[in-house]
């Protein structure tokens, strides 16, 4: 079975790709995300070290649990054959009702049938007050009319 596009990617097959990530990790759904990874897939998400789909499930249901009110917006920074590189920054609340947008670059490594196989992500929080907020649609994916962070001049 394979997840489309598949590489080598064009630049088009890149973004659709992005695009797909952000969608999936919008649902929130750690069993749904998990499913783009190789069964053996790699991660370094700041300073945890992943290994495998199981301990990416549970790391997503973690983060998840703690990460309230998630909104998250990837763009494509670069690409190659089986590589892309992407920006990224999300917001959330803790359980206290602190806001936080955190801004990040992550690596990606997609096998043959389109699956990532290796995950390296650097991420950092920022405090915002709820009124600075600029990700607020209905919980789920994007909507399509909402800008990105270029548009938003993150």
């Amino acid at each position: 079975m394979t997840r489309t596009p598949v590489p080598p990617f064009s630049y088009d097959d890149a973004v659709q790709k992005v695009r797909m990530a952000e969608n999936a990790w919008n649902t929130r759904d750690p069993a749904k995300v998990a499913l783009a990874y190789t069964p053996d897939t790699r991660w370094r998400n700041r300073s945890e070290f992943l290994r495998g789909r199981a301990e990416v499930e549970a790391f997503l249901t973690r983060k998840w649990e703690k990460e309230l009110e998630y909104r998250l917006i990837k763009e494509i920074w670069a690409h190659d054959a089986t590589r892309i590189a992407v920006r990224f920054c999300y917001e959330y609340c803790d359980v206290s009702g602190s806001w936080f947008r955190a801004y990040g670059n992550e690596n990606w490594e997609f096998d043959a049938e389109g699956y990532m196989a290796t995950r390296h992500a650097s991420i950092n929080d920022v405090v915002i007050s709820e009124s600075e907020r600029l990700f607020r649609w209905p919980a789920g994916p994007r909507p399509e009319d909402h800008p990105g962070l270029t548009d938003l001049g993150i």
